[in-house]
């Protein structure tokens, strides 16, 4: 049984420290940054120049909404043929944005992106941009209502120097070790953690989210033991600007 160690996350890669933002809902970065590793993650994670034809759609939740991803790319077996979904974070829900992945590597107009089991976000080894993230392990998604105090974000950080993947602790291949990384565990399917982040975009609007299911149907089933969801990679998640 592989579970993951879900820890705080305190540095925000390659963006400024709360210290050197003057002011909520002030730009983190302006311009694209080149991540490192290009060639390395073109290969790694099996990016393509193709547009995913995932479907996300969006419903009113409160002051917030439920978004549902196909991030499924055909299935495990054929998702490094497939390319990524991308999302961006927007008043009126988690829009797609019709991008290739190579093209975008250089693009700041997306937040996150979803291809089965791995959530990337734009910056630090993912992107070009500067969206960080942190992971609440003793709050609920319900009452993560504001950024606390000196908060810090982290970037996606899963490459050494000489450009080795860091991979996570779920076994699996090809799972990098990315900032959004504890939102899920692995026994014998994936199972959700139930924790939630505060994400910080480019623009210095923050959101909170969750995810709340990965399998169409079973997902109770996979987190009690009962026995694998089915339909992988259809995401349920949960967010709402808190800034």
């Amino acid at each position: 049984m592989r579970v993951f160690a879900l820890l705080p996350l305190l540095l925000l890669v390659g963006c400024p420290s709360p210290d050197d933002t003057t002011a909520p809902n002030t730009d983190v970065c302006t311009l694209p940054e080149t991540p490192p590793c290009v060639d390395a993650m073109i290969l790694d994670l099996s990016l393509h120049e193709a547009v995913s034809t995932g479907v996300v759609t969006n419903v009113a939740d409160g002051d917030g909404w439920v978004t549902t991803v196909d991030a499924s790319a055909g299935g495990y077996q054929n998702a490094a043929s497939r390319p990524w979904v991308y999302l961006k974070f927007t008043d009126t829900g988690a829009q797609k944005v019709d991008i290739g992945d190579e093209s975008a590597l250089e693009s700041m107009d997306w937040d996150l992106s979803a291809r089965r089991f791995i959530l990337r976000l734009n910056g630090g080894t993912s992107g070009p941009s500067c969206v960080g993230a942190a992971a609440f392990l003793e709050r609920t998604y319900e009452d993560l209502t504001s950024v606390p105090d000196g908060m810090t974000f982290a970037t996606d950080s899963y490459y050494t120097s000489d450009c080795t993947i860091i991979n996570d602790s779920s076994g699996l291949p090809g799972s990098p070790q990315v900032a959004l990384a504890p939102w899920w565990s692995y026994t014998d399917c994936v199972v959700t953690s139930s924790k939630p982040f505060l994400i910080q975009l480019q623009d210095g609007r923050v959101v909170r989210f969750i995810v709340d299911s990965y399998y169409k149907t079973g997902q109770d089933g996979c987190n009690t033991g009962a026995g694998p969801g089915t339909d992988a990679g259809n995401y349920v998640m949960r967010w709402a600007f808190v800034q």
